[in-house]
């Protein structure tokens, strides 16, 4: 490598992780030099950048905000009518959401109708997620307890959206918020292998939760036999 040459770097920040995650990932890439600047949630895009070594991280991250707030901007563009909010910044919080609620790409529609479905009714949209980034004391098994803690982020508590988004949502779930799929399904329950079991109504979704709750005692029951074998 001569010395005129540049050393062509990239980086890549996953969807769904929140501004604090996003400044670490930053400050732990060595590449890169100088503080990192603040943001409100929601505000990068997550996808990976290139850049050249001991590039500003100022700089990246400006990048990133450029892209969001394009990628919002198309998307608030083209969504379909009738959409129950009024911003392209509620739209980036239901995105948030969305990507929170599923890792699974093909179901981002279908959770997006979910809360556009309950956001309609005036319903509640009980996001586990929307808990969780707001709960004071949570440390990776949400309990009843959360669900009653009375904080803005609560959404079994209060009606409507939370006061800002939760995480970066990418591509994928911004463009789910921005159109839905046509459905009736106002629940959804894990699966159990990382996907969800829709429904229209609460008391299909309550078969799904306890065939769903069945099979975590039988997984329990199965790993109990073959640690004692």
């Amino acid at each position: 490598m001569t010395g005129g040459d540049v050393v062509q770097r990239s980086i890549t920040i996953p969807e769904g992780l929140t501004y604090q995650q996003v400044r670490q990932v930053l400050l732990d890439e060595e590449g890169m030099r100088g503080p990192p600047l603040e943001f409100e949630e929601g505000a990068l895009l997550p996808e990976t950048y290139d850049y050249r070594w001991n590039d500003k991280r100022t700089d990246i991250m400006r990048r990133m905000a450029r892209a969001m707030t394009e990628t919002v901007n198309i998307a608030w563009e083209n969504r379909i009518e009738g959409l129950p909010f009024e911003s392209p910044r509620d739209l980036l919080t239901i995105a948030s959401i969305i990507e929170k609620e599923t890792r699974v790409p093909a179901e981002y529609p279908l959770v997006a109708s979910v809360y556009i479905n309950r956001l309609s009714r005036g319903m509640r949209l009980q996001s586990d997620p929307t808990v969780i980034y707001g709960a004071s004391n949570y440390t990776g098994d949400i309990t009843y307890a959360h669900l009653k803690e009375d904080h803005p982020y609560n959404t079994y508590v209060h009606k409507g959206l939370p006061p800002s988004p939760i995480a970066n949502p990418g591509r994928g779930a911004i463009m789910a918020a921005a159109a839905p799929a046509d459905t009736d399904y106002l629940y959804m329950v894990a699966d159990g292998f990382g996907g969800h079991v829709f429904s229209k109504t609460y008391a299909e979704h309550k078969i799904h939760v306890a065939a769903m709750l069945a099979r975590q005692k039988e997984l329990q029951k199965e790993l109990r036999t073959e640690g004692n074998n």
